[in-house]
């Protein structure tokens, strides 16, 4: 089974309209929630992709009830650590007349001292009983900014596959403890780690860092730009299939959704990271968020060819040799 950790979950509620113009009253089509929070919309995905799984959240107050019922609306498997305040909420406007979506979100809800420990207490009894574990997102506040680490060192310790895509003064700790797999945006690893991943030399010596930390497989993505990637010391470019976009809200969650996937079935490097850049690709055409079917995502895969850039790996031909 996999387990996703996010800490920072959120109520969306979207309203859809023909068209918007900003200053004027607005009259919805109608409206519908839906459950947000990076690690949330992984297990949507791979739901989608048939891979059991179980999300782990915090959740509170009048917003926190009613993201429950949405979530189990949904079938996302769920456990969650009850919190004092109330979870944060998002108001999506889905114009569909040119397909554009302008999301609005409130404040992170702030998460006591007691709760985080509560929701170590719950994550390392769940580590235990999952095979890969993903932590997504933000951490909504300082009481919080150790958990993932906290759980990284756990799965190291029981020798599970731990997958983390967050950003923020948290993520140099979390790359200290040495997840297994790590998936970030460029313009979230430059803010979150003041450096400069601008060139490509940049991002391979990136990469390197990565492994030099213990680290086995990276991935770099950058909206429409090229991904670069990295299994140990090899190192991968490719280009994403050419889109007309939507709407790119979860598509970074979708990769990291085809990269659990791949982990999953032990796919071979090159098929996980065609998977992982085609869901992605299959999510940013539309609306829904994480949802994207097999067929979908198929559509893009003979699309990609990936690249080695640096150090060539070795083939051997291990063929039995008849000549006497």
């Amino acid at each position: 089974m996999v387990l996703t950790v996010t800490l920072n979950p959120l109520l969306e509620k979207r309203l859809t309209f023909k068209s918007v113009t900003l200053g004027n009253t607005q009259r919805a089509k109608s409206i519908y929630f839906t459950a947000g929070g990076k690690g949330i919309n992984v297990s949507r995905q791979l739901n989608c992709l048939n891979i059991p799984n179980h999300a782990l959240t915090f959740l509170g107050g009048d917003t926190g009830k009613l993201l429950r019922k949405v979530l189990s609306n949904e079938k996302i498997s769920f456990s969650f650590v009850p919190t004092k305040n109330e979870t944060r909420e998002a108001f999506l406007a889905v114009e569909e007349k040119i397909k554009r979506v302008s999301t609005f979100i409130s404040p992170n809800n702030l998460i006591t001292e007691a709760e985080s420990n509560e929701f170590k207490n719950k994550l390392e009894k769940m580590i235990r009983n999952c095979s890969i574990v993903v932590f997504s997102g933000s951490s909504p506040c300082t009481q919080t900014d150790d958990i993932f680490s906290y759980g990284i060192n756990l799965a190291n310790q029981l020798d599970k596959i731990s997958v983390l895509d967050t950003y923020g003064t948290h993520l140099q700790k979390c790359i200290d403890s040495a997840p297994t797999v790590i998936h970030n945006n460029i313009t979230e690893l430059e803010n979150s780690l003041n450096i400069d991943l601008s060139n490509e030399q940049k991002k391979i010596d990136f990469l390197k860092f990565l492994y030099s930390k213990g680290i086995k497989l990276a991935f770099l993505t950058d909206g429409s730009n090229d991904v670069f990637a990295a299994k140990f010391d090899f190192h991968y470019k490719l280009s994403p299939p050419k889109i007309k976009l939507v709407d790119s809200t979860g598509s970074g969650d979708a990769f990291t959704a085809g990269v659990v996937f791949g982990l999953y079935h032990s796919f071979v490097f090159d098929d996980l990271l065609k998977i992982a850049t085609s869901l992605g690709t299959a999510n940013a055409v539309k609306i829904e968020t994480c949802n994207s079917t097999v067929d979908e995502y198929e559509n893009y895969i003979d699309l990609i060819q990936i690249k080695s850039v640096g150090k060539k790996m070795k083939i051997i031909d291990d063929t039995p040799n008849t000549i006497s």
